[in-house]
């Protein structure tokens, strides 16, 4: 069973027994194993003895939406056709072909259901809309976290420190890895019959194998921002799954020492998968854990809050469950408890303090969205970062905090650096507009840190990263020469055009920009 903590009933409507069908509207756990909102309609489904329907629909009109996103999530829609086609659930996977067309689709559709499962998702506009469709519905809506290996319910706040979460969950995450969703939701068989409302497949037609390869030519004429190219990074869980198998071989022995070289091959490039429910963290967990010989008796619950010890494993699978559960779920239960997430009101106080007595503090450069998004720097590092970025939709795990910092460092003020930081990576990464991008961006402005020494302008008491530390810190040159000026990439990068929801470039008279004396020179 789906653990209780695990289902938040939305409203107060209730289940309706002379349904046609159980409807599993599939929003954020994009994916047919490991998922604990399929699990959870599979078990209404038996207990009701009614047929299971799952609808997964991609907007037109999404913040942010465009070509590269949408054949990202296309891509994992072509998975999940051809994953439910073996079983006994009705998928039916819609493409909106303009913005409103796919309205009233998720009304019919539970007018006829005996209940309503939902993917729970604590960040972007998915909390707003489960809250809305939620007042409308005549038939009970759950929504059902599959978000981490810690529910969403089990922290009582959003914690300060990567520390204090290490804490509480080697108090409490042992009892939850003894309940963890079944990698095949519907192996135990679903009641048969389930069928579309008649005219709905006419109105709402269901997307084709065709439609949904993203070179099938469907994407061309849709309200979509076409400037993004569509990232070399196939999405889907067959892709998923194939680059956590590829990891496990080839990475993980290394992650501790390599992960922070770009192209080393020793990260583990999961994160636009995660974002996108293609693959669970409980999944990746389990490869991680059976691949060291794991066993739940190694848990050292002793461990305190340490990086270190808690699973028993080596250092390198250490340091990367610490990245895939506590820096990741801290993200998301901080998202959960603060629903400001995205404001400046979100920093710790001493962050905001001393950002807000810096921020009037002279620039040597100043740069504005548009130049930024082009990657237009004096910064040869940064500008290799913001290439990748706009190409492929990633960047490497240290140049991100790199990326922040900087920005912080040229833009007008701190509000205007959040601003544009969010704007860059919501728009442009295949994982922006995820909880666990969020909370990092928000890192780079000093949340979950502390104060640092010395006093800096601009900065303050927030934690200080340069360009040159990370080319003595990082292996740096095959980086550059891939992603550098002559790599090709930069055309890309200057193509874009700036998106409807950018803000205004700001251009504050400030100092003239000094000539920087060599790779991302700081100013001082």
């Amino acid at each position: 069973m789906v653990p209780p903590e695990r289902i938040r009933v939305l409203n107060q409507s209730p289940l309706n027994p002379q349904g046609r069908h159980v409807l599993y509207w599939m929003t954020a756990a994009r994916r047919s194993s490991h998922n604990f909102g399929l699990q959870r309609a599979a078990e209404l489904s038996r207990e009701l003895d009614r047929p299971l329907l799952v609808l997964e629909a991609l907007r037109a009109d999404y913040p942010f939406a465009s070509r590269r996103l949408h054949a990202f999530v296309m891509q994992g829609m072509a998975d999940n056709l051809r994953a439910f086609a073996k079983g006994r659930a009705l998928y039916h996977p819609y493409l909106e072909p303009a913005s409103g067309a796919g309205k009233g689709l998720l009304e019919v559709l539970a007018e006829h259901a005996c209940a309503v499962v939902a993917d729970d998702f604590p960040a972007f506009f998915l909390p707003r809309m489960l809250a809305a469709v939620a007042s409308r519905l005549a038939v009970g809506l759950e929504a059902v976290d599959s978000c981490g290996l810690l529910p969403l319910a089990a922290t009582p706040k959003a914690f300060p420190s990567a520390h204090q979460m290490r804490r509480f969950m080697h108090r409490h995450l042992p009892t939850h890895l003894g309940s963890l969703a079944e990698a095949d939701p519907l192996r135990a068989g679903l009641p048969a019959g389930a069928a579309l409302p008649a005219g709905l497949a006419e109105r709402w037609p269901a997307a084709t194998a065709g439609q949904l390869r993203s070179g099938s030519g469907w994407l061309a004429n849709r309200p979509l921002d076409h400037s993004l190219a569509v990232s070399p990074l196939a999405g889907g869980s067959q892709a998923a799954g194939a680059r956590l198998r590829a990891f496990v071989a080839n990475g993980l022995a290394r992650y501790a020492e390599e992960a922070k070289h770009p192209l080393s091959g020793a990260a583990s490039g999961l994160s636009p998968y995660l974002h996108f429910g293609h693959i669970s963290t409980q999944e990746v967990f389990l490869a991680v854990a059976g691949n060291e010989g794991w066993a739940p008796h190694l848990l050292n619950p002793g461990a305190a809050g340490h990086r270190q010890g808690f699973w028993g494993l080596t250092a390198s699978a250490e340091a990367f469950l610490d990245q895939l559960v506590t820096w990741r779920e801290l993200g998301y239960h901080f998202c959960r408890h603060r629903p400001d997430h995205e404001s400046f009101s979100a920093l710790p106080d001493w962050a905001q303090h001393t950002l807000r007595k810096h921020a009037r503090d002279p620039r040597a450069y100043v740069y504005g969205p548009e130049e930024l998004l082009a990657a237009a720097t004096h910064d040869p590092i940064w500008n290799a970062a913001q290439r990748q970025l706009a190409r492929e939709g990633i960047i490497p795990n240290y140049l991100r905090m790199l990326w922040g910092k900087k920005i912080l460092h040229w833009a007008p003020d701190p509000r205007s650096a959040l601003a544009i930081m969010l704007e860059l990576n919501n728009r442009l990464a295949l994982d922006g507009r995820d909880p666990n991008s969020i909370s990092g961006i928000l890192w780079c402005l000093g949340l979950f840190d502390r104060p640092w020494g010395p006093e800096r302008p601009v900065f303050g008491r927030v934690r200080y990263m340069t360009s040159e530390n990370a080319a003595r810190k990082l292996r740096l040159k095959q980086y550059l020469d891939l992603y550098g000026p002559e790599s090709g990439v930069m055309a890309a990068a200057s193509d874009l055009k700036p998106a409807s929801q950018s803000p205004e470039p700001l251009r504050p008279n400030k100092p003239k920009a000094r000539r920087a004396k060599g790779p991302g020179r700081p100013a001082r």
